[in-house]
């Protein structure tokens, strides 16, 4: 009788440890998104804003669906409020740095990406971003400077790793000074950067004038493809979705994300996709409430292509969103009425350009054009009610704009160092605008850089269950290497830990470097 039971238990058992095994084998694919200054009510104000757009109270994020969840500290080597060059280079390295380094550690030892040891445990890598791709977190991924700025020499480095793809902006920093093309460069020196992926046999897409034949390529096995499709950034999701122009034209980054699957799993090989959703940081530095949740939004959609890959490939994907810090430190519900708390989120559908690439200029090419200042002071009103819905204003929303357009105007005479201006040197026009559509929302705003809040981290897939809790972001790169079986080191042994709050202030260095955001 004994017998009887053991048998069939230990049946079960082995089949138990059988399907264990398997779900805990080596992911073959992996998908690292990373969205740079997505803090948590980031997400949650996406997802809110997503309910009401599609009239779904059931409607979520995809990433914040996913099983396995943490909150992710983000501190970096010497301040306890980290840059995107050392947030970035934690999670790509697994180590801690000073703000500006870019795989790096303090004492300037390179330090191996996850990328790079993924690439040398034999998988195909790809590099997706909205921002240019010499900006900070591609260049975490794929590039070794102390100077997050040195955009030339990242370029260059970028051309040398051998990367099975990239698909971002910033074309200015690859193209050669009076290049064929006529495409305008910033580089310093001589140096053909995008000749140099040529020569490699890359497929090229650089420039305005390539995207559509980027949207139509099929990639094939062999197939290495560079993709710059912008002069800077990626424009604003908010660009994409309201102009007419040829922001309208430009790949979304859903697209960029399913042109980089594609095109990797056309290898035949394992393959490790970092992908950026990088100007939700831009549009929170400015507190321009539309364009973070419009910029989540999309980098959301991108996580769809890869959820849908996913679900083709479950015992085989392994999905991880994080990001690098929050940014703005905002908050949702700043206000109540009568009624109670609320929010109004509808407020923001009115707004249909980006604050950075078009409002914080706006009012200084007006004052170039207009030297009457009441008519001035009309076509900006005219323009904001427009563009940003600001109409019924009360006599204090008046006040606000009226007084931001005065300093403004005394800032045209004034020397650059006494203008009045706030965060990444944005105009009082800006801000005021901004802060009032924020406020019409019941979007709160603490700050016009980082902060060091927790960000969430999200995760599906095999090896997901490690990503639980609460970790710091040197963990994530850690735990993803692990489960592919690939190795993060340096040609110098440190110990991360010992690096960990060595000083809580800015350093002399640090304070010096021009950011660019």
């Amino acid at each position: 009788m004994l017998k009887r039971i053991i048998r069939p238990l230990t049946l079960a058992i082995c089949v138990t440890l059988l399907a264990t095994t398997v779900f805990a084998g080596a992911p073959k694919y992996v998908f690292y998104f990373i969205g740079d200054g997505l803090g948590p009510t980031q997400r949650m104000a996406a997802e809110l804003y997503n309910k009401m757009e599609t009239n779904n109270p059931d409607a979520k994020l995809v990433m914040n669906t996913f099983p396995n969840t943490a909150l992710v500290t983000t501190y970096s080597d010497n301040t306890l409020i980290t840059d995107s060059a050392a947030g970035g280079t934690a999670l790509s390295c697994g180590y801690k740095t000073t703000n500006g380094y870019l795989a790096k550690l303090p004492d300037g030892t390179n330090v191996t990406t996850l990328a790079e040891a993924a690439k040398e445990k034999g998988f195909a890598i790809g590099i997706v971003t909205t921002t240019r791709l010499t900006h900070a977190t591609p260049a975490a991924f794929s590039a070794h400077n102390t100077d997050r700025n040195a955009a030339d020499a990242i370029a260059i480095d970028q051309a040398n790793s051998d990367f099975d793809f990239f698909a971002g902006g910033g074309y200015r920093y690859f193209v050669a000074k009076n290049n064929k093309k006529g495409l305008k460069s910033k580089r310093k020196d001589d140096k053909d950067v995008v000749k140099m992926f040529a020569d490699k046999g890359y497929t090229l897409f650089v420039g305005d004038s390539t995207r559509d034949a980027f949207r139509s390529y099929t990639p094939k096995k062999g197939d290495k493809v560079f993709a710059a499709l912008a002069y800077s950034h990626i424009p604003y999701e908010i660009a994409r979705r309201n102009s007419n122009l040829k922001e309208n034209k430009i790949p979304a980054l859903s697209e960029m994300t399913a042109k980089a699957v594609d095109s990797l799993a056309a290898q035949d090989k394992p393959f490790f996709l970092m992908v950026e959703g990088g100007r939700i940081d831009h549009a929170a530095h400015a507190h321009d409430a539309a364009s973070t949740i419009l910029d989540t939004l999309a980098m959301d959609a991108a996580v769809k292509v890869a959820y849908d890959f996913y679900k083709k490939h479950p015992e085989e994907t392994l999905i991880v969103t994080a990001a690098d810090h929050e940014t703005g430190g905002v908050g949702l519900g700043i206000s109540m009425d009568s009624k109670g708390y609320f929010l109004n989120l509808k407020a923001l559908e009115k707004v249909s350009v980006s604050a950075e690439d078009n409002l914080n200029g706006f009012y200084n090419k007006l004052a170039k054009k207009e030297s009457n200042l009441e008519k001035r002071h009309a076509a900006f009103i005219k323009y904001i009610e427009s563009k940003w819905g600001l109409t019924d204003r009360t006599e204090s929303e008046n006040k606000v704009l009226t007084d931001a357009m005065n300093v403004q105007d005394k800032n045209q005479s004034l020397p650059k160092a006494e203008k009045v201006s706030y965060g990444y040197s944005y105009t009082p026009t800006m801000v005021a605008v901004t802060d009032l559509v924020s406020q019409r929302s019941r979007v709160f705003w603490t700050s016009f850089v980082h902060t060091g809040t927790f960000i969430p981290a999200s995760a599906i897939g095999v090896g997901a269950q490690n990503f639980n809790g609460f970790i710091d972001n040197t963990d994530i790169p850690t735990r993803i290497a692990a489960a592919i079986g690939a190795k993060l080191s340096t040609d110098k042994k440190t110990d991360s830990k010992a690096l960990l709050g060595k000083t809580y202030g800015p350093q002399e260095k640090y304070a010096k470097i021009p950011y660019n955001k």
